[in-house]
């Protein structure tokens, strides 16, 4: 026979363990973006100065969609390498809704070929093109604002 003690220990672990799984099973998709948008959005702006590269998703040099896709899969979430494919694959989102690791879509000579990610407080780091390095932009500058067409939230 098991003593009480050894009961009531047993019990009070269930009781532990129903409360951790319940908590856990509780967490919001939200936190989960966030933490993952956050992370991804450090990682891109630990890029900034990396070289342009056309075609490039590494740290010897970015194009746009290589830095948004490269912050994301190190942050841990498997992302399209192109901006066509992570146009069709996010959710969109408002502007007043955008939150820190959103991709930012831009029409850039007449077609949308251009994304960075939101890092919050109305700015973006981007790879903007040849000849240039990663930086942070605001998304209120005349160019950029203009340009703007949506935002998209990864899943």
């Amino acid at each position: 026979m098991i003593s009480q003690a050894a009961q009531l220990v047993g019990r009070f672990l269930l009781l532990i363990m129903a409360v951790g799984v319940t908590g856990c099973s509780s967490s919001p998709t939200v936190g989960n973006h966030d933490r993952v948008g956050e992370q991804a959005a450090s990682v891109a702006l630990q890029q900034v100065g990396t070289p342009y590269r056309y075609g490039g998703r590494s740290p010897t040099g970015f194009d746009c969609s290589g830095l948004v896709h490269y912050a994301y899969a190190s942050a841990g979430l498997s992302i399209p390498r192109t901006t066509a494919g992570q146009w069709a694959q996010l959710t969109p989102v408002s502007d007043r809704d955008m939150r820190t690791g959103d991709l930012l879509f831009f029409n850039i000579d007449g077609k949308m070929s251009h994304v960075g990610l939101y890092i919050g407080n109305g700015r973006f780091v981007h790879a903007p093109s040849s000849g240039k390095r990663v930086t942070v932009e605001r998304l209120d500058t005349r160019y950029y604002s203009k340009a703007f067409i949506r935002a998209g939230r990864p899943q």
